[in-house]
């Protein structure tokens, strides 16, 4: 019975692989101009090596990766181009002619089934250079979002439409955080040391504060720290965490509550670049219900996972010898996984 625990917490703390986070994001951003309608798509290296484009994605092909009506006519893209952004990300245009009569448009994804189940597609429909008409988190039972085109004059204020739904990002939030193995890695490194209920409120709570600091003041774009920095930070709280268990030889160090809350805002920067990769905010766009319903979906996502590690880690800890062995033999892993994200992402990079 008690390998059993020991291996199921080992699965829960390190993950089914060393894959740090969910590659299944991609945004459209939709310009409505004057005499044009463009669509630009952008997946990540991975979700379109799944898409499985022919070579060079010709033109045919970028354009079966939409279907866009105005007033229930189907429009056909003028061109497509394709290029890859700062990011390393490949982005396609399609560029349509805008009708004149207007009416309720709808944009479709047509793909969104050949990529892995889960995969959502982050839809913003805006005015050029003004307000948006359209916010949506897209998936392949939900695949389409409706707008109102009305004439564009400079004079009329445009208001969103369809905002995106509260529940999918909260769904987002969730899958993130049981996703972002690097995230549970961390809280796993410090929860497995926990003797006293009280260290483990002060940890989780210190955790959900500094996060959703850096989350909001990086979503709202006070702060600004880049990725570069952020991603290697964070694997390196793993190792120091690990390494600080082994040290104390699986006794609870003291004042760990501030150390959570130190690299807590670190993490936080993490989460915050999932709704900057979706382009939340941008062009007028709606950013408080986005910004809330993912934080309250990534601490929905953490308390699930902590009732279930926490009575086993409690159950294992009443054993002299988990505590003596375990908890270092356990530590080393952690200290291994952060260890590998680290070299990931700074000299192999």
């Amino acid at each position: 019975m008690l390998g059993r625990a020991l291996a199921f917490v080992i699965y829960l703390g390190l993950g089914v692989n060393l894959g740090a986070h969910d590659p299944g994001l991609s945004t459209a951003h939709t310009s409505v101009r004057p005499e044009l309608i463009v669509v630009d798509v952008t997946f990540a290296p991975p979700d379109l090596r799944t898409l499985k484009p022919p070579a060079a994605a010709p033109a045919e092909w970028i354009r079966g990766l939409f279907e866009l009506r105005v007033a229930a006519a189907v429009l056909t893209p003028q061109s497509t181009t394709t290029k890859i952004t700062p990011e390393k990300e490949i982005q396609f245009e399609l560029t349509y002619l805008r009708p004149t009569n207007g009416g309720e448009g709808e944009l479709r994804a047509l793909r969104l089934n050949d990529l892995p189940p889960g995969h959502r597609q982050f839809v913003t429909v805006e005015v050029d250079g003004g307000p948006a008409l359209a916010q949506r988190l897209l998936t392949a039972r939900e695949p389409t979002v409706k707008f109102d085109l009305r004439p564009v004059a400079s004079d009329v204020e445009t208001k969103v439409e369809e905002p995106t739904t509260a529940v999918a990002f909260v769904k987002l939030g969730i899958e993130h955080i049981w996703t972002g193995y690097d995230h549970l890695l961390f809280l796993f490194g410090l929860l497995i040391v926990c003797a006293r209920f009280k260290s483990i409120v002060a940890i989780i709570s210190c955790f959900t504060l500094a996060h959703s600091l850096t989350l909001a003041l990086a979503t709202l774009k006070v702060v600004s720290v880049s990725s570069r920095f952020v991603e290697p930070m964070i694997a390196a709280s793993i190792v120091f965490v690990g390494l600080e268990n082994l040290v104390r030889r699986g006794a609870e160090p003291k004042g760990r509550w501030a150390l959570t809350f130190l690299f807590g805002l670190i993490h936080g920067f993490g989460f915050a670049s999932v709704l900057r990769e979706l382009g939340v905010g941008q062009g007028g766009g709606g950013l408080l219900m986005p910004l809330f319903t993912f934080n309250l979906g990534v601490e929905i996502g953490q308390v699930a996972i902590a009732a279930v590690t926490l009575p086993i880690i409690w159950r294992l800890r009443s054993n002299d010898a988990f505590v003596r062995r375990g908890v270092p033999a356990l530590s080393a892993l952690v200290v291994a996984a952060g260890l590998y994200w680290f070299l990931e992402r700074t000299l192999f990079a």
